[in-house]
């Protein structure tokens, strides 16, 4: 006798009931070793952080004072590049705007000019180059970029009209030694009032008028609007010069050499540049050779 059971449809139905609810039932259970939770266990996002530029990079580009993040495309300082940047500082983050002139720049500009001398080894104004800060784009200043940008360029010249140098290598210590970046010995020009019109660098092996000598720290004081207000600016040279060249500075000094002033431009100033270039002006003969420590014997009062 066979021993095949029969199963009526209503128990078919039954079955399908039971065999569907163990299914659900099983699949909702927790699965040994496993967390029923999916959204524990991913880390948390980190907030955004403001995009910041990197310092001792380099940059093809002129130098602009606003940067956006669209415009940041570093180069490597061995390739050709018009602007390097020596430091990157930071603005307070409660500053709600960003500057809007110059003179509010001034924190800046102080820290990009003690920087950058650290930067090339040597005071920056006594070479070919210009100091810019840049600060972020009002979008990026929207976004949290708190930073400034110290950046330096190497120019045709330190007079008017002073082009921009497509250059290659770093600024890196540039001025530790010896360097054609470096300003020395000068032919200068008169004008028609009988001033300087012009400094042009020459090399000290030929004769010349005019040499560099260094930099006088002019005092926070409004920018000169009358000749008188020069006089303290043509004291400070001479100190300057009488230091450099190894002889007193006194009275005679006015006939031993004459001297040339190159401040920073009023805008400049108004960001806090307070550094005036100094030259000694021969301005009745030549000389060859650099008056560096030539003392008096050098610099021999004029009695022409």
């Amino acid at each position: 006798m066979s021993s095949a059971r029969t199963v009526l449809p209503g128990a078919r139905a039954v079955l399908g009931v039971v065999v569907v609810a163990t299914l659900v039932l099983t699949g909702c259970a927790a699965t040994s070793g496993l967390d029923a939770d999916l959204t524990d266990d991913w880390a948390a996002l980190a907030p955004p952080v403001p995009f910041t530029p990197a310092a001792a990079t380099c940059h093809e580009a002129d130098f602009t004072e606003v940067v956006s993040l669209t415009a940041y495309q570093p180069v490597d300082c061995a390739g050709a590049h018009r602007v390097e940047t020596a430091h990157v500082g930071t603005f307070p983050a409660d500053r709600p705007r960003p500057p809007t002139g110059s003179a509010q720049l001034r924190t800046a500009f102080a820290d990009c000019d003690t920087r950058a001398t650290g930067y090339v080894g040597h005071e920056w104004r006594g070479a070919r180059l210009r100091l810019g800060v840049a600060i972020p784009s009002p979008d990026g200043w929207s976004g949290g970029a708190r930073w400034y940008r110290c950046d330096l360029t190497e120019v045709t010249t330190v007079e008017a009209g002073a082009g921009t140098v497509l250059r290659t290598g770093s600024l890196r210590g540039a001025l530790r030694g010896p360097s054609p970046l470096k300003l020395g010995c000068q032919q200068a020009a008169t004008g028609r009032g009988g001033g300087v019109s012009t400094l042009s660098p020459v090399s000290c092996d030929k004769r010349h008028n005019a040499e560099y000598v260094g930099v006088w720290a002019a005092p926070d004081r409004p920018y000169p609007a009358r000749d008188a207000e020069w006089a303290p600016f043509y004291t400070g040279c001479r100190t300057v010069l009488a230091r450099y060249v190894g002889v007193p500075d006194d009275i005679r000094l006015t006939v031993r050499s004459g001297v040339v002033v190159r401040p920073p431009a009023a805008g400049r100033w108004r960001a806090g540049d307070r550094g005036v270039r100094c030259y000694l002006w021969l301005s009745h003969r030549t000389t060859t050779g650099s008056l560096a420590g030539a003392g008096p014997a050098g610099l021999p009062v004029w009695t022409g």
